[in-house]
């Protein structure tokens, strides 16, 4: 029932920075209680994995004292190499029959060993052309790297509860706070600092999800490079600070460069999905992740596709004190914590 599971924070940890959200349940509505980011030094996680765990338990730590919550209880998720998301195709069955036989279902999906992973799903429906037959969104976690992530929050304080995959959390996030049910579907693009994951929802429901190992990070990369500059000065250089040593011009041609790439994969993805669903449409295209503010993306993207594109915003329907969270600063962070949003949604008992 609303309101009678424990809140849990929403602990977002990527290559970049960890996220933290906090939400409240109060009279069928959800209220912001803490909102936070800290950045993390280069390399500490690549690809989901964790390089360096006291740095980000250190992070973590600083965050959660800052921020002065009491809450211990966490939600979080992980992403990269490690997790495995497939829509497959699959006879008729219950939840239990699914539950009891997923393993076995699972084997000639998945290319990790079954006994190294954790296996959920989510039973989609029944499939279009086939009565007897069901889709179903397979997912597959590295049992090392969920026991990692679950190590690591605990030396840091915090009892981690739930551990769910960034894709879910975003789809979380947006049922929250768009109507799911609108004409078309709708296209979430999630650009983080190594990462995009492109995810088109129908209904409320995925119908295709695709990764690409590109993100900030390349941008940053480059700026160093290009100029001669350490790591910390190319990420400032790279969120607007100004340098001597760096040539506007040549700037603007790394920001290009990495947009057009960005933009490419997202058409790239967009096409095999009109490819794959000829009947169906996109409505929209939303981003979200730290790298989605870069300058003119939401144009180029609308330009490149000839959808309409705009931000997500994972707080849209997040009720919050206005004396206690600048409106700007919310904006600001908004796309940048959606996944964390959606983790913040769950509850203590969620499957």
């Amino acid at each position: 029932m609303f309101g009678k599971k424990s809140s849990l924070i929403g602990l977002d940890i990527g290559s970049y920075a960890v996220k933290i959200v906090h939400l409240m349940e109060a009279k069928g509505t959800y209220r912001l209680k803490d909102l936070g980011i800290a950045q993390l030094p280069p390399s500490v996680i690549v690809e989901g994995a964790i390089k360096d765990p006291d740095e980000v338990q250190s992070a973590i730590k600083k965050l959660v004292t800052n921020l002065k919550t009491k809450v211990k209880g966490v939600a979080t998720s992980i992403a990269g190499w490690s997790v495995i998301i497939k829509k497959v195709d699959l006879p008729q069955m219950s939840e239990e029959e699914l539950s009891e036989n997923i393993q076995l279902e699972a084997e000639q999906y998945i290319p990790f060993n079954v006994e190294d992973v954790n296996i959920d799903f989510q039973i989609l429906g029944t499939s279009e052309d086939k009565a007897d037959r069901m889709e179903v969104m397979l997912v597959a976690a590295k049992k090392e790297v969920i026991d990692d992530y679950v190590t690591l929050i605990r030396k840091a304080g915090l009892a981690p509860q739930v551990v769910d995959v960034d894709f879910f959390a975003l789809e979380n996030a947006f049922e929250a706070n768009y109507d799911a049910t609108e004409s078309g579907g709708v296209a979430l693009v999630d650009i983080g600092a190594t990462k995009m994951n492109i995810n088109v929802l129908k209904n409320g429901v995925s119908m295709f999800n695709r990764d690409a190992s590109i993100g900030g990070f390349q941008i940053t990369e480059d700026i160093q490079q290009r100029f001669g500059l350490e790591y910390e000065e190319a990420e400032k250089v790279k969120l607007g600070m100004t340098s001597e040593k760096v040539s506007v011009q040549d700037l603007e041609a790394i920001f290009v460069s990495a947009a057009t790439g960005w933009s490419t994969e997202v058409k790239r993805a967009i096409d095999f999905f009109y490819a794959t669903y000829p009947e169906e449409t996109i409505g929209q295209i939303l981003l979200s992740g730290g790298s989605s503010r870069l300058p003119g993306l939401d144009a180029l993207f609308n330009k490149d596709t000839n959808i309409p594109v705009a931000y997500f915003n994972p707080l849209a329907k997040i009720d919050f004190d206005t004396k206690v969270f600048d409106q700007q600063y919310v904006d600001y962070l908004a796309p940048q914590v959606a996944v964390a949003v959606g983790l913040a949604l769950r509850r203590v008992g969620d499957r």
